[in-house]
């Protein structure tokens, strides 16, 4: 078994309330739960109306396939036109790691 995780910290563009902020929010979390069926939700900077943390995880068998999803992930949130990818944080754990 291997776990792995994404973090990505991301700069919205022209947003300037938090309901503006979760327009933005919801639709790059809902796509990348349909189309890597990943876990994913909105983790860090609620309060802030510019700024975003995503988090991804997904368990698989084997570490190839999770570091290719969590990639693939990354490049979905980079190419968000609506979004400045800031910093990413990427952990792969496996079997071994988790004792």
């Amino acid at each position: 078994m291997v776990v792995g995780v994404l973090v990505a910290d991301c700069l919205l563009g022209d947003v300037h309330s938090l309901k503006e902020k979760r327009s933005v929010v919801r639709p790059v979390v809902a796509e990348l739960r349909k189309r890597f069926e990943v876990s994913a939700a909105e983790t860090g900077d609620a309060g802030l109306h510019r700024r975003a943390e995503f988090s991804v995880s997904l368990v698989a068998g084997e570490r190839a396939h999770v570091v290719e999803v969590l990639d693939a992930c990354e490049r979905l949130v980079a190419g968000r036109p609506e979004l400045e990818l800031l910093s990413t944080r990427t952990r792969v754990l496996d079997d071994d790691d988790l004792e």
